[in-house]
């Protein structure tokens, strides 16, 4: 069978290594990620990386160890998903391991802005009782301002950060960061959420050699208690699931399925509408991380983190509503920011005679700054190229979040821009797939100008053509609910794991709009008597007014449930006419 222009499918990987019991299509998915030993798919906790072998680990813990009995510690961290599940989690495990006192503070975003900023500072050392040590989570690396003030004022800085560092360090006492030049940690890719959790492990051991568990009360906790939060945190932050981190999440979603989950989160699912017992790595990336987003996006990030740390259920659950509030609210802005985004889409279009530039850059100066990445994302997902989208923030600066699409990494676009013209951005960091920056209103045009510049010299046409990589065709057997379960279980699928795509032509008996703008269908295979179900969410508008007889489709292959029914269905992600 051709494949379509858009649609490609994966090169087929020598899978003789891989288990024999497996079923053979998992045995060709694994493959196809690069799995090529069955030590790979084992996910027991007993084979996560050592944390010795994370650079900067005996000073971070020694640093540490000097402010837990007599110190005053606060975390500072960050307004998303990652920074909060960070923060709930070195706050809890802190305490229980019996630190003295320990707070947090989180930047709101609309104030303070990203990371440990001199402000921030400012504000620590005005507490009643200013700390002794400032432990940054999921940011200080850019911190550079911010921890020199720190240090000026006599307060130790260790700083927690997955992020890439620009040339310069910050002066803190002590950095663990996977990312440092020289660090030969063989995960690089561990969320926020991940550095603390191996900081906690290193302190740990550490504290085991010092016999700082057996005085008095204290009792030498199980890490493992707070997996449900790294797990959260790492599928929130989309960073690259390579075995460790498959490890870290599988861990932690096993807990949430067993009941041995802490009450906040347990809320946050079953107000998003899900089941405990049967989570996977989508729900809690669409469904529970955008409700503790909300509180960042639209007011602060400590409504998340409160949640989290909640210990009564009634309590998570009254929270966890006031989250869902938030979540909806978000939606509407996002709504209403989308389709302004859209209509200055298709005004580009026709500007530029159907074509696009390389990468667009939207502005409003009534758009929200909280919710300015979204849209970046919803667009970058229309139109298969680089997004950024910006909004005024305070004294007429502009704060800008970016979306890239495989290929160009947009963090180094960045500073290359940053490189060639000095001064022009004010701020930024990030990853290859999403950055943020801040930059003066007098100098969008002249950013625009560059950031297409700088995407020119790095893009190719299939960075730009919306390629997706299936998997190849389903064979029919398998459109079954048992083997829809077996995909959902087969996991944790993810950034740089992909969620298994197959593609094939199919039959379609009918189409429906259901929803704000989603596209409910049934299908039919030739070599499958029963039809399936499809729904594509937010496809493209062409598709909207009824699809042709016959389709190709690259779609995944999950689970429906609705009123206790259970169903196999096809979440379709690309629609081309035959």
């Amino acid at each position: 069978m051709s494949v379509s222009s858009r649609i490609r499918r994966r090169q087929v990987a020598d899978a003789a290594r891989l288990p024999a019991h497996l079923h053979p299509v998992l045995r060709r998915l694994y493959a196809a990620r690069g799995v090529r030993d069955k030590r790979e798919l084992d996910y027991g906790s007993g084979k996560l990386l050592t944390p010795e072998a994370l650079g900067g680990m005996p000073d971070a813990v020694a640093l540490l160890e000097s402010h837990l009995a007599g110190g005053r510690i606060l975390v500072v961290g960050d307004f998303d998903a990652d920074g909060a599940t960070s923060t709930a989690l070195l706050l809890d495990a802190l305490r229980a391991m019996g630190a003295a006192s320990v707070d947090y503070l989180v930047p709101n975003r609309f104030e303070y802005g990203y990371g440990l900023t001199p402000e921030i500072v400012a504000l620590a050392l005005g507490r009643p009782q200013p700390p002794t040590l400032i432990i940054t989570v999921d940011n200080g690396i850019s911190s550079l301002e911010g921890v020199a003030l720190a240090r000026e004022r006599g307060v130790d800085v260790l700083v927690t950060d997955h992020h890439l560092p620009g040339p310069e360090l910050p002066n803190a006492n002590a950095i663990l960061n996977p990312n440092l030049p020289g660090d030969d940690f063989p995960s690089r890719h561990l969320a926020g959420v991940g550095v603390v959790f191996y900081l906690l492990l290193g302190l740990r051991a550490h504290l085991r050699k010092r016999h700082w568990f057996a005085e008095g009360q204290r009792k030498e906790p199980r890490l493992a208690d707070w997996l449900d939060l790294v797990a959260l945190g790492t599928v929130a932050d989309l960073v690259p699931l390579d075995h460790n981190n498959r490890i870290l999440v599988h861990q932690g979603l096993e807990r949430m399925r067993s009941g041995r989950l802490r009450p906040g989160i347990d809320a946050l699912i079953r107000v998003a509408g899900r089941q405990r017992t049967d989570i996977n790595c989508a729900d809690l990336g669409f469904a529970v991380a955008p409700r503790l987003n909300a509180a960042g996006r639209l007011d602060d990030m400590s409504h998340g983190i409160e949640t989290l740390l909640a210990t009564d259920g009634d309590r998570a659950w009254e929270r966890a509503q006031v989250l869902d509030a938030m979540n909806q609210r978000r939606r509407d802005i996002e709504f209403e920011m989308q389709q302004q985004a859209e209509r200055a889409i298709d005004r580009l279009q026709v500007a530029e005679g159907e074509g696009l530039p390389s990468v667009v850059t939207l502005y409003r100066k009534d758009w929200h700054p909280g919710i300015v990445g979204l849209v970046a994302s919803r667009i970058r997902e229309r139109i298969h190229r680089p997004v950024a989208a910006l909004a005024r923030g305070e004294n007429g600066r502009l704060k800008g979040s970016l979306r890239s699409v495989a290929g160009i990494h947009i963090r180094d676009v960045l500073a290359d821009v940053d490189t060639r013209n000095p001064g022009l951005i004010e701020r930024f960091g990030g990853h290859a797939m999403a950055a943020g920056l801040s930059l003066p209103e007098s100098q969008l045009s002249r950013f625009r100008q560059q950031l297409e510049q700088a995407v020119d010299r790095v893009a190719d046409s299939d960075a730009l053509a919306g390629i997706v990589f299936s998997d190849g065709e389903l064979p029919a057997r398998d459109f079954t609910l048992e083997f829809a379960e077996t995909l959902r279980r087969a996991g944790p699928w993810g950034q740089g794991f992909p969620e298994p795509l197959f593609d094939g032509v199919f039959h379609v008996l009918d189409s429906r709009i259901v929803g704000e703008r989603h596209l409910k269908c049934r299908l039919q295979l030739p070599q499958v008597a029963t039809p399936i179900e499809g729904i594509a969410f937010n496809p493209p508008a062409q598709w909207l007014d009824g699809l042709p007889e016959q389709v190709r489709l690259a779609y995944r292959l999950d689970v429906n449930e609705y009123r206790g029914l259970r169903r196999p269905q096809l979440v379709i992600e690309v629609i081309e006419a035959v």
